[in-house]
This record gives structure tokens, sequence and C-alpha cells, in this order.
């Protein structure tokens, strides 16, 4: 099942989304028509793991860590599918990474890795993008619309042995599968439970595999995973920051 956020003139919306259609508990929306598609969760953090496939550690000549290597977007970072990207102006260096992302459904800590499946509501996408050029890890990643994320969760997938591929502009960038991960997702939503307590709609994205190329104003990136879906954004320019709504989720016309 398809669990969707869609922005209506009366403020946000859930429900579970199929064919175009999101059923809410006080009717029918159809997306594109009667609303827009929201980010499909509410994080109070996005907790993003790196270094999580063998051919980005090649890429950038990484050691291979230990255990899960993670850094934390904040809820600015949200956009959601469709949406535009406004580059960000203070680098020329943005990059892209298509995420696989678990949503998490009920505040928990200390988990056993097989008490994983019992806390994940479902799987989405994250577009983890990073300022290359910038300073530190938060710097690069921590700006505003640097993760996109959904279209929407999907309840009923097996996180294992996904196919992914990532499009720019028309162009195949990426191509693996998820049992390419050093860690797996129970491995790693495990781990952070030791050292995070986390809150309902928190996620947990699992890192991408190696990422050739950089993205500039006009590129649309689509990401891919099958079984889950797609997410797309156009990244435009970086005056359109501007229009980026102040509140988390804004009432759309």
């Amino acid at each position: 099942m398809k669990l969707a956020r869609i922005a209506t003139d009366d403020g946000p919306v859930a429900g579970r989304y199929e064919d175009g259609v999101v059923h809410a508990e006080d009717g029918v929306y159809e997306v594109g028509t009667d609303a827009d598609f929201l980010p499909p969760c509410e994080p109070s953090a996005l907790y993003c793991v790196g270094r999580n496939f063998a051919t980005t550690l090649d890429q950038m000549a990484y050691e291979r860590p230990d255990e899960p290597d993670f850094f934390i977007k904040p809820p600015a970072s949200l956009v959601g599918h469709r949406d535009p990207v406004p580059s960000p102006g203070f680098s020329d260096e943005v990059t892209y990474a298509g995420e696989l992302a678990a949503v998490i459904d009920d505040p928990c800590r200390t988990l056993a890795e097989d008490e994983v499946s019992e806390v994940v509501r479902g799987y989405t996408i994250l577009n983890d993008l990073d300022a290359l050029d910038q300073n530190g890890r938060t710097a690069r990643k921590a700006f505003d619309a640097s993760g996109p994320l959904g279209p929407w969760i999907e309840t009923a997938v097996d996180p294992t042995g996904i196919d992914m591929y990532t499009d720019v502009a028309g162009e195949r960038r990426q191509e693996a599968t998820t049992d390419r991960m050093l860690f797996d997702p129970d491995e790693i939503i495990s781990h952070l439970s030791e050292r995070v307590t986390f809150r309902p709609g928190d996620v947990v994205s699992f890192g991408s595999p190696a990422n050739p190329g950089l993205v500039e104003p006009g590129d649309t990136v689509e990401i891919t995973y099958e079984g889950v879906g797609t997410l797309r954004n156009t990244v435009v320019d970086a005056s359109e920051r501007e229009n980026l709504p102040l509140e988390a989720d804004p009432v759309r016309a």
C-alpha cells in the first residue's frame, strides 16, 4: 500500500494513494488536479548513512567503515515529489544521490535487528543533494531543499534486493541493487537506535551507489527504486529559494 501526503486548499491531507488518487478520511483527491504531493512524512530529523556501497568507496577513495557512518539533515531540507529544487547559490558543485529510505512509525530506541520491521512504516526515496565545494558535512548536506523525499511511503516492500537507477536530464547516471549495501537496513536502524531515540515520521536513508556527475539549473533528476516508485524533481535557479514555504506544511492554491 502506498501512503501519501498532499497539499490542498484546506491544508495537508494524508491517505492511501492509488492510480493518481488519494483516498483520505474526508474524501477522494486527484493528485495534480485537487492537490500536490508533500513529503510523505514529518520527520524530526533525517538520518542519512554514507559510504554504504563499495562503488562509492572506490570512487571517493574512502576506507571501508567498521560501522554505519551517518549524518543528519534537518526538516528544512525537505521538499516533495515534483517540487522545484533551488540550486544553492553558494555552491558551484552540486551533486545528487538516489537513496532508499525507511520511515519510522513508532517512538523507539535500542532495537535488535529482528525488531526493526515492527517499527518501520514503510520505504520511500531520498535525493541526498550535496554541495561538494563546501567545508564540512553539515555545510555540504543540510541546506534548504537538499532532501527531496517521496513520492509516497510503500508499506509492502522488502528492502533487500531492490534494483535502482537514477536518470539526470534523461541520461542514466546510477544503476545498482540494494544487495550491494555494506550494511543492510535492519543493521543500520538497529545501530542508530542505540544512539538516538526515533520519533514517528523520522527518516533513515541507506546511502547511494557511485555518483558520476553534477546537477545544475534545468536538470530533472529521476530516482527509481523498483517496487517503491520514482522521485522526480527539477533543479532551478538559486533565486527560487525565496519561493520555498516558510511553514513546514503549506497550503497550496
